[in-house]
């Protein structure tokens, strides 16, 4: 999936069918009306929950509209109620999974250690793991950020992370989420910039991996935050619910 840009849609804990599949029909409407422009500049990836997945992968299978999941178990299978494996999330249609997303992270206690377990088991059933980073208000006021996100990223990656490419990184910043506040261009730009740096001295096989950007991304918004440098794409949480909203940040990753 090494295109021009990534637009990635996390739906979180929201979605039942009937207003699933209208939102699906809408974002299709879209990407089948730009589909030549989209071979050669986007993929679009919608994240539901795991009940839409088989309704999701129906609709979408023969589109340019790829699945991911939410997060994934680190084993295969197993005693653990009320997870999901990769090789699941595999088997309904995913390509892809997010792991250590900051609402994992702080309402699940999530490690580093763990988040890089996850990974290996998203490369080992054969998908690109979305491995987020991202620092707190309190550590960017403090002038932490930087140093928060490195430990991330060194910690948090699957061991297999050096002799593979299918590892994308998406920046959040946690103080951004939901909260209608962007980081600023500067802020953007500095921390994709510091992450590109990380990656290409310490995992050469991610040099060139997209570095999402994720935090109140919008439709009034996206066009100016595709333009930063370092910027592969976006990772749209309340947005990507919200079709007519979603088509104008792919729109805006089409024209970047």
């Amino acid at each position: 999936m090494k295109k021009t840009k990534l637009v990635v849609g996390n739906w979180k804990m929201n979605g039942l069918l009937d207003d699933s599949k209208q939102r699906i029909s809408q974002t299709l409407s879209f990407i089948k009306k730009h589909k030549k422009e989209m071979l050669d500049n986007v993929d679009v990836i919608i994240c539901p929950p795991a009940t839409l997945l088989s309704t999701v992968h129906e609709m979408t299978s023969k589109h340019l509209l790829f699945l991911g999941g939410q997060d994934c178990h680190t084993n295969m299978a197993g005693a653990f109620t009320g997870d999901i494996s990769a090789e699941m999330l595999k088997e309904h249609g995913c390509s892809s999974v997010i792991v250590g997303h900051s609402e994992r992270r702080f309402y699940h206690n999530e490690s580093d250690e763990l988040i890089a377990k996850k990974g290996e088991a998203v490369h080992k059933a054969g998908m690109t793991a979305i491995i987020c980073v991202g620092e707190t208000a309190k550590e960017r006021a403090a002038g932490l950020a930087k140093k928060v996100v490195k430990a991330q990223i060194m910690n948090s990656m699957p061991n297999d992370t050096l002799y593979a490419d299918n590892t994308v990184i998406a920046y959040e910043p946690i103080w951004a989420i939901g909260s209608g506040q962007t980081a600023t261009q500067a802020n953007i730009e500095e921390m994709h910039n510091f992450i590109r740096e990380v990656l290409e001295k310490k995992y050469p096989a991610l040099a060139e991996t997209q570095i999402l950007y994720g935090g109140s991304v919008q439709g009034t918004n996206a066009a100016q935050i595709f333009k930063y440098q370092n910027v592969g794409g976006v990772l749209v949480g309340g947005a990507s619910l919200k079709p007519p909203e979603f088509c104008k940040i792919i729109e805006a990753a089409l024209k970047a």
